[in-house]
């Protein structure tokens, strides 16, 4: 019974310190385009070297 007095503390301040990563996550912007990274990998590199300088 004694050890739930240092197991509930430590599992509260995990449960905190995860949380807290993930709203730090969301506030970074780490979510906002989670489609882009699975078309990257769709897109070949040397697609974009074929067409060419672009010029401005």
């Amino acid at each position: 019974m004694t050890t739930l007095v240092y197991l509930i503390p430590v599992a509260l301040f995990l449960g905190a310190l995860g949380l807290s990563g993930f709203l730090w996550a969301l506030r970074s912007g780490q979510y906002e385009d989670l489609d882009g990274a699975a078309e990257r990998i769709l897109i070949e590199p040397d697609a974009r070297d074929k067409e060419g300088p672009r010029s401005n």
